[in-house]
């Protein structure tokens, strides 16, 4: 599933057979998107490295994985969302308001282990209310987890409005600043890890990851090939629901805070580690092993800048810079293919011009 940057019908570099040389076998991994961000992620590591001496220091990665934890967690189902063909926009505001209700329950002195209960179900609640709205009705996923994005965002303002809750237990706020006992994790990161097997084996390893890929390649032909569709589009965004309300609970105990605009912004971020993984945005490809290079890749390069003078408030220009790369990279041979369509058209039109005037 992963991409090739090279084009694949190029025979440099074979022998008279068609066989690949063994130079071109060797670089074969480097040569694909995977191996490409794992070639990054050295560089930035070697740069980060470079630039300040504190970049290496064990606290420094362990305050790296803390502000990316929970932006990668949300970036896991995102990914499986693209790669069926849609998109999921609302990912951040749900994390906002699950942390929002988080913070209204304990002030009215609901226990810990019910509001935790109580906050998954809500975002499942949540993501079947986009899927819904994506798969009976046929809105585009783009426009309706836009509206989502806000409406999930209102609605964390209405619940908590002004107040800022700060009064949680210690032995859970620990959780979100502490590392794991034995392991030089942070907590998000571990649960990070372990959502990330999970979610490579449901899709190399099952026929319902399969079946992700066949939507996202061709939904037509998956439902002609006996392929729930509709239902497997709902099951994906309830899980983006859960995960992003856990990805709030974390980011609630982390920040010891819970408020209505925890998490506003964030997903741009998530978006761009989805896409960085070589994700095609129009479905069918990426792989989670490009998404935990892509979370290292992200993780390590602005935590770098901001070691440096790199003004933070120009973070945006760096996320956004790679976004347009991951977008524009993967795609080079459909736009390539694209203009020599359009090549190939134009010169018939002409020769068609030239024969009626003849």
């Amino acid at each position: 599933m992963a991409l090739d940057v090279v084009d694949q019908s190029a025979t440099a570099g074979s022998d008279a057979v068609g066989n690949p040389s063994p130079i071109r076998r060797l670089l074969r991994p480097l040569l694909r998107w995977e191996g490409g961000l794992a070639l990054v992620l050295v560089i930035s590591v070697v740069g980060g490295s470079l630039l300040s001496p504190e970049f290496l220091t064990a606290s420094n990665i362990f305050n790296l994985q803390l502000s990316i934890g929970e932006i990668a967690i949300m970036a896991l189902p995102l990914t499986l969302i693209i790669i069926s063909g849609e998109i999921d926009l609302s990912v951040a505001s749900t994390l906002g308001l699950s942390s929002s209700v988080l913070g209204y329950l304990w002030l009215h002195h609901w226990s810990m282990g019910l509001i935790i209960i109580v906050v998954l179900a809500l975002g499942a609640l949540l993501g079947l209310f986009n899927g819904l709205l994506v798969t009976r009705l046929g809105l585009p996923s783009l426009a309706v987890t836009i509206g989502t994005l806000t409406l999930y965002s209102g609605i964390a303002l209405i619940v908590l409005g002004s107040t800022i809750v700060s009064n949680f237990p210690l032995s859970y706020t620990n959780i979100g600043v502490n590392s794991v006992p034995g392991v030089d994790l942070s907590y998000s990161m571990l649960i990070f890890f372990i959502l990330a097997i999970l979610a490579a084996v449901l899709a190399h390893y099952t026929s319902f990851g399969r079946s992700i890929y066949a939507i996202g390649s061709s939904p037509e032909a998956a439902a002609y090939a006996g392929i729930r569709v509709k239902r497997v589009k709902t099951i994906l965004f309830v899980l983006s629901g859960v995960v992003c309300a856990l990805a709030g609970i974390l980011f609630t105990f982390r920040l010891s805070t819970a408020e209505y605009n925890n998490g506003s912004g964030l997903e741009l971020n998530a978006v761009s580690i989805s896409l960085l993984a070589g994700v095609s945005i129009f479905g069918g490809r990426g792989t989670i092993v490009g998404v935990v290079l892509s979370v290292a890749t992200l993780g390590v390069i602005q935590n770098a800048l901001l070691l440096t003078s790199f003004p933070q408030q120009a973070m945006g220009v760096v996320i956004g810079g790679l976004l347009l790369v991951s977008v524009f990279v993967p795609n080079i041979s459909l736009l390539r293919n694209y203009l020599r369509s359009r090549r190939l058209r134009s010169n018939a039109a002409l020769v068609d011009d030239a024969g009626s005037n003849g």
